[in-house]
Formats: structure tokens, C-alpha cells, sequence
């Protein structure tokens, strides 16, 4: 093992056998580096790997129970956001990358949040016509779209599901009801937030004391408006959910906000709808790598991540050679800089055709056949096929790393790859039903025009924002062989593609591949995971011209391996996750 690796090979000194549930030390949320990896987990038929223990059982029950993944994933999506809250829920959205085994197809569906008819490209902009401080975006009812998870548990529970809608939620009931352990990553959250929290009423109630300190680590939490709203869409479906006292609730509570009020309507709650849409797959290396098109930029910008990366030979470099990094590093740039220019939601903004088009990526990566470091005036959006093109000028939105990945494999062999949020940590600080509310609407632009010319990713009314979820299934000869996707913000597409190249070009296994230090550049600055060996390569890439960061970069990485001799898993160490197989 090269010097990376080395370091993993000293956490990883025993291998789980076979029908094992869990690592020994999944349990325990400690903040664990790139350099700490768990035990594989190996099962024969059937896998959930998620980001809390709690989720991952109730997944993994409902599996055992006869249920597919798309019940599994009901179950898991309605604990993560009872025991996770900050990252995703009922108040949020989510897309899903689904392979229907029966047919051998991969096929996605849309929950992202819409924004309310009532919005104008205005939205985020002050009296003075000058975008508005993110926080000041944030907290109140400003900045809350059209939530749109449970309609895409019900339209998959509804194509897909075995078992009784009500029997999927009852997990979740029954832990709002008897409550659930305050981890110590949850109260280092609450506690991170505490001036926020504190500040919104609800918020305050639930995830503070009555002196107003953070909810001590241990502490049993219970909600029962939780649990009275998943009984309500337990018994009325998610039209439970999109009409009547339900979206009622939530729409009060974002109207009402004395200091940032928002536009969202009832209106805008009953006219939801969760879309199916095609695929978006990339070859690389022989591999079909399929995510989530429009609205979210991640199988677009992975794939043309990886498109440029292939023309070179990573593989013989390996992960402990700066070249390597060089290369991955400025094609994340270039991939980018198409990002910010042309890609939004394609309901409403028309994108080139080509942006995967195996020429055009060609041409970029030729930019990168150089010896150092690309400099900052050479990094700028290209100009791929398309039919129809419009001015577009480039644009910056925020996109902040609150989010949850999970990971299902059924007895079947229907996968379910899905990647939720709330956007920021706790979202938009309110609270409705028992759930936060998402903040999803400030990852639009606040800025909609520059210089006269219309950026794609502005506020409209019924749009999607753009995002950066990738949650990925990967085809080999038509079969699929690796599911993955990873919270992280703008960061989640550096995050899927290193650890793709890792399970591609590196022969990691799937643990590995998850536990290696990251590595990132998205806009110039290449940021090192802290306390990784990684630190080994700052002097070499700061050689190449890049100015380097270090900092903590809390991925959530949760994917499977489906493998001739069953399924392999593994869950990130930088979070509390675990994964539970058959």
C-alpha cells in the first residue's frame, strides 16, 4: 500500500465475515479522520448503509420484515429526520437514483423544493438592491421552498413498495413517541448553533433546555408532533402532508416570521409534484456513472469531472502522487466554472447539450497538460455543443454542507441511491409539525443579473435551485456494481468523484474508498482534510502553484459494492453511520 493507504491499512486490521451486521465500533460517533476506517460489512442479498444507527435498523427491519428498498427507504428517510434533524426531514427535499432490477434501468426522481409562485429574482436582495447576508437570508420564512421528500417517499413507495405505506412509518412513529439519545454530534451541532436556535421560539423549545443551554449529550428526546404528523400521512398519503392542516401549519410558520417573513403559499404545497427523470450516465473507464440530472449540477459536473480525468493515467500515479491530485484538482476547477455558467433547473433555463460530450471534454482536459497548477485567469467556463445558445453570464450561489446520503440494496436487487437535505444545519431555524424547515431557497443566486445578462441559477417562481447532491449508482456491462452519494455542499461532487476514481483506478474496496482523505479544489484554493496523511502532500501541491487550506471537511459518505460474492458496504467514519446487511 502507498503512503495513503498505509495509513488506513493500520485502522483496518480485521475484516467482518459474512452476514455480519454491523463494525464493532459503528456505534460510536466520534469524529473519526480519513485515516480511520471501520470494518467492512459483507452481506449476501440485502444492505442499508446510512448516516445514524437508529435509521440504518429501521431500514435494515423493514428489509428483513419482506419489504423492498423503496420501503427501507421510507423507514430510513422518516428516523434520519427525527434523529438527524439539522441534515434533512420532512421539511426538506431530496433526489434519488433508483435501478429497478426487474427491468435493468436506472431512473431518478426530483423531490427538490420549489419556490413559491409569489417570488421574484428579488427575492435575496436588500432595499439598498444588494444581495442580503446569507444568515440574514436564512433564519425566518425567507428563505423556505415548497418541501418536497414526501412526495417522492410516496411516488417510489407507490412504483415500488411491498409492504402498507402505514407499516413504513411506524419506525419512525414509535421513536418520536418513546424518544431517542441526544449523540454527542448532535449536541455539538445544537451547540455550534445555540445564538440561532435560541433566537426562533420552536427551535429554542426543542433543542435547548429550560436555562437555554444545548440538550446534554444522552438526553432523550421525544417529539410527539412528529409523531403525530407521520400518523396523519401514515393514514392520508402524502396528500396528508400537501393539504390541509399540515400544510397549513408550515405555511404559518414562514408567513408568520416577524423579522423575515416568506411567500410560501398553500397553494404552492398542493400544486407539489415529485418528477421522474431520465438519468443523467457518463462513461469513465468502461463504467456507466448515472446520477441526477437538472436540477442538481452532480452527474453533470462528476461526470465531466471524470470525462477530462480520463485521459490520464491516474491509475498508474496512484492516490500518493501530487500529480494525481494536480490533475483531479484543476478538472474539478473547469468542471465548475461550467457549473456556474450553465447549469440551473432545465424546466426553466435551456443548457448546452454537450457538456459530457466526449470532444469537448477532450479540449478541456488538454488545458490541464501542463506542469503545475492551471492560474486563476485560465479557469473559465468553455463553450460546449449546444443547439440553442443563450448569453449566460457566471454565478455564485451558497451552498452549505447540511445534508444525508443513504444506500439500499433489497433481496432483489433494487438499489436505492439517495441524497437528502435541508440545506443549511437546521435549516431555516424553523420549526412546523415537529420538523425544521428547510432554508433551500438561498442556494439560487442572490445576485439575479450581472451587467444585463440573466444568471441561470436565479430566483423564479416554481423553480428548483440548483445543487450539488450526486447521489450516484455506477453500471458495469449493463449490471450495477457500486452505489454512493455524500452530504457536503458544493463539496459533495469532489467528495463522490475522489472516492469514484479511489474504487475505479485504485482498486480500494468500498470502505477505503470512503475512508480516504480528502482532497478538494473547487475554485482555486485546494482544501486538505485535516489530521489526514493527505497533510503529507501541502508542500508539494503549494509547489504547483496552489494556495492550500487546511480545515476539518465532514463528508458523510455512505455507499455498496455489489460484487460477485455479495455486497460489501461502508459508512463514513467522519459521522456517526453505520451499515447493517442480511
Amino acid at each position: 500500500m502507498k503512503r495513503l493507504l498505509a495509513a488506513l491499512a493500520v485502522a483496518i486490521s480485521i475484516v467482518a465475515p459474512a452476514h455480519t451486521q454491523q463494525a464493532a465500533d459503528a456505534v460510536a460517533p466520534e469524529a473519526a479522520t480519513g485515516a480511520s476506517a471501520r470494518q467492512i460489512v459483507r452481506a449476501e442479498r440485502q444492505m442499508v448503509s446510512a448516516a445514524h444507527p437508529l435509521a440504518a435498523q429501521a431500514g435494515a427491519d423493514i428489509l428483513r420484515a419482506g419489504g423492498s428498498a423503496a420501503d427501507a427507504l421510507v423507514a430510513v428517510q422518516t428516523v434520519l429526520g427525527l434523529v438527524e434533524p439539522q441534515s434533512s426531514g420532512l421539511g426538506g427535499g431530496a433526489f434519488l437514483v433508483w435501478y429497478d432490477a426487474a427491468t435493468g434501468t436506472v431512473t431518478t426522481i426530483d423531490g427538490r423544493e420549489t419556490s413559491p409562485a409569489a417570488a421574484t429574482p428579488e427575492l435575496f436582495l436588500g432595499a439598498d438592491g444588494e444581495p442580503l447576508g446569507f444568515f440574514d437570508a436564512v433564519v425566518g420564512g425567507r428563505s423556505v421552498g415548497t418541501p418536497g421528500v414526501v412526495a417522492l417517499m410516496a411516488k417510489i413507495h407507490d412504483s415500488h413498495g411491498k409492504l402498507p405505506w402505514a407499516d413504513v412509518l411506524q419506525p419512525a412513529i414509535d421513536l418520536a413517541n418513546q424518544g431517542f439519545a441526544i449523540t454527542p454530534r448532535l449536541n455539538a451541532l445544537i451547540t455550534g448553533d445555540r445564538e440561532r436556535l435560541a433566537s426562533q421560539p420552536a427551535a429554542r423549545a426543542y433543542f435547548l433546555d429550560e436555562t437555554g443551554a444545548p440538550l446534554a449529550v444522552g438526553t432523550i428526546l421525544r417529539n410527539p408532533d412528529y409523531a403525530e404528523t407521520l400518523t396523519n400521512v401514515a393514514a392520508g398519503g402524502a396528500d396528508a402532508f400537501y393539504n390541509g392542516p399540515i400544510a397549513a401549519t408550515i405555511v404559518d410558520a414562514v408567513t408568520s416570521h416577524t423579522d423575515n417573513p416568506g411567500l410560501l403559499a398553500t397553494s404552492d404545497l398542493s400544486a407539489y409534484e415529485a418528477k421522474e427523470r431520465p438519468a443523467v450516465c457518463a462513461p469513465y473507464r468502461g463504467y456507466e456513472v448515472c446520477g441526477m440530472g437538472p436540477p442538481s449540477s452532480g452527474a453533470l459536473t462528476v461526470g465531466q469531472l471524470l470525462g477530462m480525468v480520463s485521459h490520464f493515467d491516474i491509475a498508474a500515479l496512484g492516490p500518493d502522487d501530487p500529480e494525481s491530485w494536480r490533475i483531479i484538482g484543476d478538472a474539478t476547477r473547469l468542471a465548475f466554472a461550467d457549473r456556474g455558467r450553465y447549469m440551473a433547473d432545465s424546466d426553466f433555463v435551456d443548457m448546452p447539450e454537450g457538456l459530457l460530450d466526449p470532444a469537448y471534454l477532450k479540449e478541456r482536459a488538454a488545458l490541464i497538460r501542463r506542469p503545475d497548477a492551471l492560474p486563476a485567469d485560465a479557469v473559465s467556463a468553455g463553450e460546449p455543443p449546444w443547439k440553442k445558445a443563450d448569453l449566460r453570464i457566471d454565478g455564485f450561489s451558497f451552498e452549505m454542507p447540511s445534508t444525508s446520503h443513504f444506500t439500499i440494496v433489497d433481496s432483489a436487487g433494487n438499489i436505492a441511491s439517495m441524497t437528502s437535505s435541508i440545506e443549511n444545519a437546521f435549516g431555516s431555524r424553523q420549526m412546523a409539525a415537529g420538523f425544521l424547515l428547510n432554508n433551500q431557497l438561498t442556494d439560487f443566486s442572490f445576485r439575479p443579473q450581472s451587467n444585463g445578462a440573466e444568471i441561470a441559477n436565479r430566483v423564479e417562481p416554481g423553480k428548483r435551485p440548483r445543487s450539488s447532491m450526486s447521489p450516484t449508482i455506477i453500471l458495469k456491462d449493463g449490471k450495477p456494481v457500486f452505489a454512493l452519494g455524500s452530504p457536503g455542499g458544493s463539496a459533495i461532487i469532489p467528495y463522490v468523484a475522489k472516492t469514484i476514481i479511489a474504487l475505479v483506478d485504485w482498486n480500494m474496496d468500498m470502505r477505503q474508498a470512503i475512508s480516504l482523505p480528502h482532497l478538494a479544489n473547487r475554485f482555486g484554493r485546494y482544501d486538505i482534510e485535516a489530521g489526514t496523511p493527505a497533510l503529507a502532500l501541502a508542500a508539494e501541491l503549494e509547489a504547483f502553484g496552489y494556495e492550500v487550506r487546511i480545515r476539518d471537511m465532514n463528508s458523510g459518505l455512505h455507499g455498496i459494492a455489489i460484487t460477485a460474492d455479495g455486497l460489501e458496504g461502508g459508512a463514513d467514519p467522519r459521522r456517526e453511520g453505520v451499515v447493517l446487511g442480511d
